[in-house]
């Protein structure tokens, strides 16, 4: 079997040495997926500010090529700035049942939920997206429904 030249890149274009704006981009070849898409609250000395929301200007320029956003589960830090990013990124959303209900409440204050691709998943349940496999575990989380991901790519999981 000859070895790809392809490599596998994890970009995480937030929420690393900070709390809030999680959000991780895979690339594979010309797949990528985004894991979470999270904002923050600001701190004391960011006056006039009501949110932070992460850097998503790569996803804007490969738009593209992205297969989907998946969600771990829901707490603001997580999926708060998905409303900003959907009216940009139009990709299917992929989460679990109460992940998504609950974020259909903040697609319709934003007037997009009708235009949102939202694709309930499971635990237990693996879908394929490009290049990417990827397996929802059950976890166990200060809120009910949240799932851990094994994402199953050309070079390991």
């Amino acid at each position: 079997m000859a070895k790809s030249k392809k490599k596998l890149k994890v970009i995480p274009l937030g929420g690393l040495g900070e709390i809030g704006k999680n959000i991780t981009v895979f690339e594979y070849g010309k797949d990528i997926i985004v894991v979470d898409c999270g904002m923050a609250f600001p701190d004391d000395e960011m006056f006039g500010i009501d949110l932070v929301l992460p850097d998503t200007s790569y996803l804007l320029k490969n738009k593209d090529r992205i297969k989907g956003i998946i969600v771990t589960h829901w707490h603001e830090d997580h999926i708060g700035a998905l409303p900003y990013v959907l009216k940009d990124i139009n990709v299917p959303v992929y989460g679990t049942r109460l992940s998504l209900g609950l974020l259909e409440y903040k697609l319709e204050e934003h007037r997009i939920l009708s235009d949102c691709n939202l694709q309930t998943i499971r635990a237990g349940q693996t879908i394929q997206l490009g290049a990417f496999k990827v397996e929802f575990i059950q976890s166990t989380h200060s809120i009910a429904d949240a799932v851990a991901l094994a994402i199953h790519t050309p070079v390991g999981i």
